[in-house]
């Protein structure tokens, strides 16, 4: 689905490899120490470079599983209208009760959103995952999703300056050479607000804005954490849907990881 489209932005030209698409499954702290009610913001966004934000057009499912079982959380799911840096846009946000010790992963199905600049639609499934008390149990689940990138690293127990590994896979099936785009969140959240801060750092050239990384002939990627905060990884037009409406899917997988400072 990539095609190579210029926009004029304050007299730069910029191509759509810098405005990648990013579905969020915000929470501030996903490595938890004891059980508590976690807020969520689901934004579809760039997370750097924060040029606009999309409005989500509804969700087809959003759920949990903790220790194998699952839950669905679509109907904790409430409209909001999120302010990015340049403009608003419509968005969700959710509270869920993690009451259980062990890891909570949260699958976010999002409707297809219709990119009018290349004529296509775009459906990130994303994956965040939540750990309570330190004790592992879920955080390496495969789950059969369509498009999915499944950690062999946990995703929450990262250090600044230490690795993540995951493995790209559809339908269980791993995807040789997937194009992953990789993103830093420059950007405090303002849950209270419902709006993006100012950015964190500054990019030296375009193209560490939106990284971009290949999976291997096993599916397999490894990325070195610069920098403590949250990553987004998108594996794109992985997904087995490949058309909706008649146009063009990029059906991607999308996961978010934290790392945390060494102090």
């Amino acid at each position: 689905m990539k095609k190579m489209i210029f926009l004029i932005v304050s007299g730069f030209v910029l191509s759509s490899d810098l405005l990648a698409h990013f579905q969020m499954v915000y929470t501030p702290n996903t490595a938890l120490k004891k059980a508590k009610t976690i807020e969520f913001r689901h934004i579809f966004t760039h997370p750097f470079s924060d040029e606009h934000t999309m409005d989500m057009v509804g969700v087809e499912e959003f759920y949990v599983i903790n220790k194998n079982k699952k839950k669905d959380l679509k109907d904790s799911l409430k409209e909001i209208t999120f302010k990015g840096t340049h403009n608003s846009a419509k968005a969700f946000e959710s509270k869920y009760k993690a009451q259980r010790m062990g890891d909570h992963l949260f699958i976010l199905k999002p409707k297809p959103y219709y990119e009018k600049n290349e004529d296509a639609y775009i459906q990130q499934i994303t994956k965040t995952i939540i750990n309570v008390a330190g004790t592992p149990t879920d955080w390496d689940s495969e789950l059969g999703l369509k498009a999915e990138i499944v950690p062999l690293t946990k995703p929450y127990a990262l250090w600044e300056g230490g690795s993540f590994t995951g493995i790209v896979k559809s339908n269980k099936k791993p995807v040789p050479y997937a194009e992953i785009e990789v993103e830093f969140l420059n950007r405090d959240i303002d849950l209270e607000n419902n709006k993006m801060g100012k950015s964190l750092i500054e990019a030296p050239q375009d193209s560490f804005v939106t990284m971009t990384i290949k999976a291997n002939k096993d599916g397999e990627f490894t990325f070195t954490i610069p920098k403590a905060g949250f990553w987004g990884f998108c594996a794109l037009g992985v997904g087995v849907d490949k058309e909706y409406k008649g146009k063009e899917l990029s059906q991607d997988a999308v996961i978010w990881i934290e790392a945390k400072p060494m102090k």
